[in-house]
């Protein structure tokens, strides 16, 4: 079976070899796989001369890479780690087993429950972390513990079956989303977490980056619950409208006069317009339902696909 291991990198050269190094040692077999995003302190050559397979995105941005990498690569599991060393490799055998062995599509490094709030330093990483999981676990109904995790193990067919839509960061919260939504089968393990050595720099903006990540569960939140979404803001419209009406029609119900027409035809066209969102929820709905049903048709051919590639790799 072939293990993939997968680092994204983007100015790495402090830590990339010690990386490397890491997880050729308690994962000899793997194929190790450095996607250089445009670095410019030498990461590539770094990586090469540790051994590991060196490729180029040159589109900037995890996300792209996330792309590229799903795209080109063919394995059995693919493990996807950071090239900042905050992720000790300790935990590697264990989430590929999980995947080869047990046949899970994603497993979870779980910063969040060991060492993440003692080892980080950066005060609003951790309170973003805190916010996104609660969102996602609420409006998905769900209990993830990690959401924006970078240490991952996914199986073949989660991977040729996830459609790569953000750019950035908020890739690992896509990937969460779509998991759930899909119903894949998940599963989190606590991994530890180191902060980023002296000299070594986060290239997250945790405004514009965390920002982007709400951005992104808004959007798949429209796009995969759409009756829920749209029955949000229909209830909005509609309470304004009943706000707006209230004083007219206590004033008809007083005196037998309509005396601020101004407001009942505003209060009309905010239920009106709340009545058209709850109708296109509606159809949206059944629309994902539908999409849901030919992903799963979609799934039954890259599992008979994934057979064909081991059946013909054992000849």
């Amino acid at each position: 079976m072939k293990t993939a291991i997968l680092i994204p990198c983007y100015n790495e050269s402090l830590t990339i070899e010690k990386v490397i190094k890491d997880y050729q040692k308690v994962l000899p077999h793997a194929d190790i796989y450095v996607y250089d995003n445009n670095s410019t302190d030498g990461t590539d050559t770094i990586a090469k001369n540790a051994g590991a397979i060196v490729r180029y995105e040159y589109r900037q941005g995890k996300g792209n890479v996330i792309r590229s990498m799903f795209r080109d690569i063919d394995a059995d599991c693919y493990l996807m780690i950071d090239g900042d060393d905050t992720y000790p490799a300790e935990n590697a055998v264990q989430m590929t087993d999980l995947v080869l062995e047990k046949g899970v599509d994603m497993v979870i490094g779980d910063r969040l429950s060991s060492t993440y709030f003692t080892e980080n330093k950066r005060p609003f990483h951790n309170s973003g972390n805190k916010i996104v999981r609660y969102l996602i676990n609420r409006l998905f109904h769900s209990n993830i513990r990690d959401i924006m995790t970078g240490y991952r193990a996914f199986s073949r067919t989660f991977v040729k079956s996830f459609p790569v839509l953000s750019k950035g960061f908020e890739i690992e919260t896509e990937m969460t989303i779509h998991a759930l939504d899909k119903n894949f089968l998940l599963e989190e393990i606590p991994v530890t977490y180191r902060d980023r050595p002296e000299g070594s720099v986060s290239k997250l903006n945790t405004f514009s980056d965390g920002f982007k990540v709400l951005m992104t569960i808004a959007s798949l939140f429209r796009d995969y619950k759409p009756l829920a979404f749209f029955s949000v803001l229909t209830l909005i419209f509609e309470l304004f409208a009943l706000i707006l009406f209230l004083p007219p029609l206590y004033g008809f119900l007083s005196t037998g006069e309509v005396l601020k027409f101004p407001s009942v035809i505003v209060s009309v066209a905010l239920a009106t317009m709340g009545f058209i969102f709850l109708v296109c929820g509606l159809i949206l709905e059944v629309l994902a339902k539908k999409h849901r049903q030919l992903f799963e048709l979609y799934l039954h051919v890259i599992e008979a696909q994934n057979r064909s590639v081991n059946t013909n790799s054992n000849h």
